[in-house]
């Protein structure tokens, strides 16, 4: 995907996150956030978009450039979601994804963060979609994209207590253009994961829409929701491993 794709999606997405929550009521429960109210959400969200629209803003090098904000009354979360998407969108549409920031990734520069505002959105729309009981779903292109991304920059960030996951997963989009093989390594630094956009055999395989993949990875849906191939107790053990609190 490319960055007017990705704006588009922001757009379009944050959009309808803010439908979506209204709709469903700000004490409404968040069934894929444990113990979030959609209030809880909405505030998030809009303190996400307003701390990288400021990391690019200001062309930060470190995080704590940016002032943080304090939680505004539910009676302003709305108008605050608006406010701070707004300008997220305005601030990376005018900023050279070229340009170097601040990142907890390894990859610090404007194009990162218009990728990740991209795909949480995506994601949490649908977060916010489920709790108003509406019919959700991720765009396929964005969702395979999140895949790819989730793999380069969440999947070695292991939880402290995670299982060894002992054996090989390949993920194949069935819907949309998109396959990788992970694999588990050892490193000089601990235990880590090898992945290559390719078409091989894993100890298991996970096979469905991208979207669903996409979820199943963010533990939103059970990776019993998509087809599962092989051992099955590999891919329950790779999709639990990632840290993701």
């Amino acid at each position: 995907m490319n960055t007017a794709e990705y704006l588009a999606a922001l757009r379009r997405d944050g959009a309808a996150f803010a439908a979506a929550a209204r709709a469903a009521g700000l004490d409404a429960p968040v069934a894929s956030c444990p113990g979030w109210l959609v209030a809880d959400l909405v505030w998030h969200h809009a303190e996400v978009h307003y701390f990288w629209a400021s990391i690019v803003d200001l062309r930060a090098v470190a995080w704590n450039e940016v002032t943080l904000i304090n939680r505004v009354s539910n009676d302003e979360l709305f108008d605050t979601y608006d406010k701070y998407l707004a300008r997220v969108v305005d601030v990376l549409s005018a900023a050279d994804p070229a340009t170097k920031v601040w990142s907890w990734s390894d990859q610090h520069d404007v194009s990162f963060v218009i990728r990740r505002m991209a795909q949480e959105t995506a994601v949490h729309r649908w977060d916010a979609e489920q709790a108003a009981g509406l019919s959700a779903s991720i765009e396929p292109t964005l969702a395979s994209d999140g895949i790819d991304e989730f793999l380069e920059h969440f999947v070695n960030d292991i939880a402290d207590d995670a299982e060894p996951v002992a054996g090989s997963v390949h993920i194949h989009c069935t819907d949309v253009p998109g396959e990788w093989t992970i694999r588990p390594i050892t490193t000089s630094s601990g235990d880590a994961f090898d992945v290559a956009r390719e078409h091989a055999k894993g100890d298991c395989a996970l096979r469905g829409p991208a979207g669903d993949l996409l979820l199943a990875l963010w533990r939103r849906i059970p990776v019993e929701a998509v087809d599962v191939i092989g051992d099955a107790s590999v891919g329950a053990r790779f999709v639990a491993s990632a840290n993701l609190t």
